[in-house]
């Protein structure tokens, strides 16, 4: 039998169509329609008759990795290359906008003896025709190569300009390039961060918190309850003091967004997060694992390795005991949790200030809060003044670039450096403490819960008695088998006991219990 070669192959008579526009194309009039609507012009014209068609949406042709419809269409093409003549295109950048991607596809369908066609650009089986095709998908992915690399010069400069340049995070919006409060999300997250600054609160606390709040992530336009990983990426974010930290390009600009939080909570913030790690030996920053049975486990540590307490039950005859004891088993004994217990209570009836002190610690507080409160509304007197002369400046540089006078680039520097001011007086007429607390209830509730430390101690769950120890006691209360002895009391703390009486020591001969201010650099 007489073989006919490919390029004497007999005339095309059958065809099937590839198109394909990715998510950016599709505005750009290369709609899937508009291609099909060509290719069968010209397969009409040419007397071809189409077989199928492959239509692929949304997909880039940076490479061939995920584009199944092109993989199913060269599968299609081998199954049926004695059938199929020709592959019918808009353009060679339908296939691909890799060259070498391209010369694989281009590879394949000489195997299967199958002739490209391009409705637009000039293809066949003759050398010249393919050597002009290959140039054409070298101009493919050159413009391929050109709008990426507009692409990233693009991102740089709206980074370094402070804009953002991805997803806004929880609390902001994405609103015409520019980043915005979120109404819904705002108030909320604001205030966890204030929350999470105080430092009684876990992640995974944080997170139900949250939630309870209503707070939701948003992702794909679908809401999703709050996780403990979410948090910690939320609470790590500089994003939120008004920065934007960028790792790809090493290093931070001043964002044009609002700013949610201060630096200083920022870093307070990072500080009680890093200080969860159980290589920080500092009991408020520690997290403990709940246990109502055992309120004092990791809070009394050992006096002789100064290893923390943990606690466990024990089974006797006749009942179940619960014990304190050193994990190091440094050969001291199991204390029960009774006595651990009364002994602390007892400690903190030691400690426990006399009511006319408290009143004069409530009366020094009264008299810097009033201070306060004056000086900070002479200080916002000031800024409005500041303020609306602020103002006034912005919008004579308004006109002034609508009259031609300022250029663009001088409008947006000058711009950004009142925004600048104006952010600063802002700050300066903010007053977070004076705004959020309630002056009486805090005075109430220093009455109530410090004229009697062994009572509140004793009336407490088991996070109000960590507060309130890990408050006291920042360093924790050693234990010396038997008795408390050596606690070293908070400076602050420390400074309302001076008040009360400066110069007795706080220890008790009677007993092995010397309490000691705590170093402020321990």
């Amino acid at each position: 039998m007489n073989q006919v070669g490919f390029n004497n192959k007999k005339e095309i008579r059958k065809a099937v169509v590839y198109v394909r526009v990715s998510t950016e194309e599709q505005v750009e009039n290369y709609s899937l329609d508009n291609q099909v609507g060509t290719c069968s012009r010209e397969a009409e014209r040419r007397g071809i008759e189409i077989v199928q068609t492959f239509r692929e949406e949304g997909r880039s042709a940076k490479n061939i990795l995920g584009r199944p419809v092109l993989i199913e269409m060269l599968e299609f093409c081998r199954k049926n290359k004695r059938e199929i003549d020709a592959l019918m295109v808009y353009r060679l950048d339908r296939l691909s906008r890799s060259t070498a991607d391209y010369l694989a596809i281009r590879k394949k369908l000489l195997e299967f003896e199958i002739t490209l066609i391009s409705t637009s650009e000039p293809t066949g089986d003759s050398p010249t025709e393919k050597f002009v095709e290959t140039m054409l998908a070298g101009f493919a992915q050159m413009d391929n190569d050109v709008r990426g690399e507009r692409s990233r010069n693009g991102l740089r400069a709206r980074f370094l300009a402070g804009l953002n340049t991805g997803f806004a995070p929880m609390g902001y919006l994405n609103q015409s390039g520019y980043v915005t409060k979120d109404p819904k999300a705002w108030d909320n997250v604001k205030k966890a961060w204030e929350l999470m600054g105080s430092g009684t609160t876990t992640l995974r606390q944080m997170a139900q918190i949250m939630n309870e709040w209503g707070v939701k992530e948003r992702h794909k336009d679908k809401e999703y309850q709050l996780r403990q990983q979410t948090i910690n990426r939320i609470f790590r974010n500089k994003f939120y003091t008004g920065v934007i930290v960028s790792k790809k390009y090493g290093h931070e600009v001043q964002g044009q967004h609002p700013a949610m939080i201060t630096n200083e909570l920022f870093y307070r913030v990072q500080a009680i997060l890093d200080g969860r790690n159980t290589n920080i030996n500092v009991a408020l920053s520690r997290r403990n694992y709940d246990n109502p049975d055992f309120p004092l486990r990791r809070i009394v540590k050992c006096q002789r390795c100064g290893t923390a307490f943990t606690g466990a039950w024990s089974k006797g005859k006749h009942a179940r005991y619960a014990y304190y004891f050193c994990k190091q088993r440094c050969g001291g004994a199991s204390v029960p949790i009774q006595t651990l217990n009364d002994s602390m209570v007892e400690l903190l009836k030691k400690i426990t200030v006399k009511p006319q002190t408290i009143d004069l610690v409530i009366a020094y507080m009264r008299k810097t809060y009033y201070q306060r409160v004056t000086t900070l509304q002479k200080r916002r007197a000031e800024a409005d003044t500041e303020l609306k002369k602020c103002y006034e400046l912005r919008q004579a540089l308004i006109e002034k670039n609508l009259k031609g006078i300022y250029g663009d680039d001088i409008f947006r520097d000058q711009n950004r450096l009142i925004e600048e001011r104006i952010k600063d007086i802002q700050a300066t007429k903010d007053d977070a403490l004076i705004d959020k607390y309630n002056l009486e209830a805090i005075t109430k509730f220093i009455k109530e819960k410090f004229e009697n430390l062994a009572e509140t101690y004793i009336n407490s769950d088991l996070e109000q008695k960590r507060v309130l120890l890990c408050s006291t006691m920042p360093l924790g209360a050693l234990w010396n088998y038997p008795g408390l002895s050596n606690t070293k009391i908070s400076p602050y703390y420390q400074a309302i006991l001076d008040i009360e009486n400066p110069s007795d020591s706080l220890g008790a001969a009677e007993e092995s219990r010397t309490l000691m201010p705590c170093d402020k650099g321990s």
